[in-house]
């Protein structure tokens, strides 16, 4: 049976990558992202799957785009039996002694307290049994961390990854399960030119990983492979 799915950040990189696979296997997909009309292949693939994928706005960091999402969601399906929470910001360039509380704010916002928040104004339309993925990073693991760099990324990352464990623990009785999962080294505009897998190749394996997941695993850190990461 299709799935009915909500990937936030969906007009880029890993978001359209899953958009793109979710699609081709059949599945129903609400793709979000804050500038619906600049989403030109989010829109393309809309002409390709009509009323199978509707392109709504949402800056998942602003309590009025969330609620608006929300309220736009009837519209298009109502239940969610998937929910990929993969719009994330980082601010490069940081340097120990000119950080700046902006960054640390709007990380945290974003790749933090936007995805918990969403997915609480969201948990009445999660169907009993469905999946809240995170897209989360190895750069929030505590325990892996062996240099200073991207502090506000971090930070608010390890941040999301307890929202995580705490949502895990909140949908526990309808047996939703919940998980941060890091996506790899991926050539995106985050990624940068080094990174090691495409897009492609991470939405694919992140999929694979969501599909196989049973209630045993909500609140587990995972990568793109499905092996554990430490906190």
């Amino acid at each position: 049976m299709p799935l009915h799915c909500l990937v936030t950040g969906a007009n880029r990189g890993i978001g359209l990558a899953f958009v793109r696979r979710l699609l081709a296997r059949g599945d129903r997909v609400v793709a979000a992202c804050r500038h619906p009309g600049k989403a030109t292949a989010l829109n393309t693939l809309a002409g390709e799957y009509p009323g199978r994928l509707h392109v709504l706005p949402l800056d998942v960091a602003d309590a009025k785009s969330r609620a608006e999402l929300v309220r736009e969601l009837p519209l298009v399906g109502g239940r969610i039996d998937l929910l990929i929470n993969n719009a994330g910001v980082l601010h490069s360039g940081e340097r120990f002694g000119a950080l700046s509380a902006a960054h640390l704010e709007d990380s945290f916002r974003t790749n933090a307290a936007g995805p918990l928040l969403l997915t609480e104004a969201l948990a009445p339309t999660l169907s009993d049994g469905g999946c809240v993925a995170n897209v989360s990073s190895q750069l929030g693991s505590i325990a892996n961390t062996t240099r200073f760099g991207t502090p506000s990324y971090n930070i608010s990352k390890a941040a999301q990854n307890m929202a995580t464990v705490l949502l895990a623990h909140a949908l526990h009785d309808r047996a939703i399960k919940v998980v941060a999962l890091h996506p790899g080294w991926v050539q995106t505009d985050m990624g940068g030119a080094g990174a090691q897998i495409t897009v492609e190749e991470s939405a694919l394996g992140l999929l694979r990983v969501i599909d196989g997941l049973s209630p045993a695993d909500s609140g587990r850190f995972l990568d793109w492979r499905g092996e554990t990461l430490p906190w």
